[in-house]
């Protein structure tokens, strides 16, 4: 799985299950400021990936995330031999 292919993926549940406009959801967007997302979204959206992504995602990483890109980044290694 590329970090295309795991973008598209957050854009898509973050569009269809949290009702964010897609046009909103870009790499650059915050999660907070821009995208309304507060700890509890974030967990939510980890939990919808997995779905996706084998092996087990440490809720940890993401303490530190504050854009798409950053989500994108921090699980990429998770997914890369998918």
């Amino acid at each position: 799985m590329t970090k295309d292919d795991i973008f598209n993926k957050i854009k898509e549940i973050l569009s269809g299950e949290f009702e964010i406009p897609a046009e909103d959801i870009t790499p650059d967007a915050l999660l907070n400021a821009d995208l309304d997302l507060d700890s509890i979204d974030a967990i939510d959206l980890i939990v919808k990936l997995r779905d996706f992504i084998p092996g087990k995602i440490d809720p940890e990483i993401f303490n530190s995330v504050k854009t798409i890109q950053d989500v994108v980044d921090k699980i990429y290694p998770y997914a890369e031999n998918v």
